[in-house]
């Protein structure tokens, strides 16, 4: 097929395609990983960034082995150098070995096992529980539950109200359910929850207010 772009045009393309490879690596180092953050949502972080990285001729898969390098500081950024050469040939390489130096198998084994045991704390709403086992789940988003496990899970670790609060509004046993329909009656329990909490801290806080402006009064 004929090139039918202008000189101009042919001429402005390499000096593009710089710009925005030098904007890209920017984009990296901007949030380096040292080896003490959540590798997790560092590569959350990094996908995040180079997928909206479009080369025709280049694999996305291909951009990211070349800029994860950059994304690296510090003992992260040694332990990749000292790796031995030619043992990380694509991204999923690259992500194994990362995921397996800086989140070992043993803190995989611990965080599957706090997921496996949860239960709610005695003094814990209902969406501060929902809320304390999802980021569980996003601590180890490797964990190899299905959706119906993480459901099942966590409706046995309610108290007994919450869980007949959950199958009152399912119609029914809730784990009768489907896994979507499950999800959806969790979170809209736990936005009505947190609403009638946030309505009740206002109150109180309201009248603690009020309660300090009287005591100011008759002070005076």
């Amino acid at each position: 097929m004929a090139d039918n772009r202008t000189m101009a045009q042919m001429l402005q393309a390499p000096i593009e395609g710089y710009e925005d490879a030098i904007t890209l690596i920017n984009l990296v180092q901007s949030n380096q990983f040292t080896g003490r953050q959540d590798p997790h949502n560092h590569l959350r972080f990094f996908n995040k960034v180079t997928s909206a990285f479009r080369h025709p001729e280049v694999p996305n898969t291909t951009v990211k082995l070349l800029l994860f390098s950059f994304s690296l500081e510090g003992q992260a950024r040694i332990w990749l150098d000292k790796e031995p050469p030619r043992s990380i040939l694509t991204w999923e390489d690259l992500v194994s070995k990362f995921i397996n130096q800086f989140f070992p198998p043993s803190k995989t084994t611990y965080l599957r096992n706090e997921i496996t045991n949860f239960l709610q704390k005695s003094n814990e709403t209902f969406n501060e529980t929902w809320e304390r086992f999802k980021d569980l789940l996003r601590q180890c988003p490797h964990h190899g539950f299905s959706e119906l496990h993480q459901l099942d899970t966590f409706y046995n670790a309610l108290n007994p109200n919450d869980q007949d609060a959950l199958d009152s509004a399912a119609g029914g046993n809730f784990l009768d359910k489907i896994p979507r329909e499950c999800l959806s009656i969790i979170e809209s329990k736990s936005k009505v929850r947190y609403s009638r909490s946030r309505v009740t801290d206002v109150r109180i806080n309201a009248n603690a207010t009020l309660s300090s402006s009287q005591s100011n009064s008759f002070d005076l």
